[in-house]
């Protein structure tokens, strides 16, 4: 088995409970999900506001994977949670701009409808 190294940065919120930030195994990182820390204030200041809880998410993954001495375009997977698909419009586009590269990873998406009337495209 190759050896592991946990991966940690302070620009990234401290894990709440019994995990790291992220671990390394031979040429992987993998990371822990996030949600909207602000890691300077350990405190989730946009609650409610998809857009920038969104943002916030994706910066907090991008410290971890800088302090793992890797970068967004070496990400090969991710899963977003979401318990209300129609924010997916919003999320997806901010995702967009994120992963905007060659060869953006292959993604799962999990979630809830809130209400059967919103429209997906």
């Amino acid at each position: 088995m190759s050896s592991k190294k946990v991966i940690k940065t302070s620009n990234a919120p401290d894990p709440v409970g019994p995990y790291n930030q992220a671990i390394k195994a031979g040429d992987f990182i993998y990371c822990s999900g996030q949600i909207a820390i602000d890691p300077a204030l350990n405190e989730i200041t946009c609650l409610g506001d998809i857009e920038r809880e969104t943002i916030q998410v994706l910066k907090n993954l991008a410290e971890v994977l800088k302090a793992g001495g890797a970068k967004i375009e070496d990400v090969i997977k991710t899963t977003i949670y979401l318990t209300d698909l129609s924010n997916f419009q919003i999320v997806n586009k901010i995702y967009s701009d994120f992963f905007n590269i060659e060869n953006p990873p292959a993604r799962a998406w999990c979630g809830s409808f809130i209400s059967a009337k919103r429209s997906f495209s």
